[in-house]
């Protein structure tokens, strides 16, 4: 099943959010800390509302140590930044791929960004930044889920 991963979340109602989004798509969240929050039930409750406590978070206490338990398990990050050419809706998903987003205010250091094993990027009209990075979790990973054929079944 493909995951998110969050490095350095800086805003606790879009971790909330992927949270709420992780817990309906049967996925996991890693959370790779420090956060520019207090992890807790109160900081993430208003945006994921009664969905938290469904939701699978992992929490990593650094990168290296994220990064040390995806290469153990033998997962591909897929780095989703607007420092890439590569479309997202052209890239060919793995069901164990970990789709990573930056923190809001920085994104992710160089270092994380050559690191990943793809670098993937969202199409936008011309003169735009960025989205919310809770709407391109859910857009991406609306597509690997697509592709790897891991939607839910159960529609309720």
């Amino acid at each position: 099943m493909p995951d998110l991963a969050l490095y350095q979340p800086d805003i606790p109602q879009n971790t909330g959010t992927i949270l709420r989004l992780s817990a309906c798509m049967g996925i996991a969240v890693h959370l790779i800390e420090p956060a520019g929050f207090p992890i807790s039930d109160s900081a993430l409750k208003r945006a994921g509302m009664d969905y938290l406590e469904r939701a699978v978070l992992r929490r990593h206490l650094n990168f290296e140590a994220f990064d040390d338990w995806r290469r153990e398990h033998k997962r591909r990050v897929i780095l989703l930044t607007t420092k890439s050419d590569q479309p997202f809706t052209g890239f060919s998903f793995q069901s164990d791929d970990i789709l990573l987003l930056g923190r809001e205010s920085s994104g992710v250091p160089e270092t994380v960004h050559d690191g990943a094993d793809a670098r993937l990027t969202i199409p936008m009209v011309g003169g735009m930044r960025s989205l919310n990075v809770a709407v391109s979790a859910g857009m991406v990973l609306s597509e690997a889920l697509r592709q790897t054929d891991r939607f839910p079944k159960t529609l309720t």
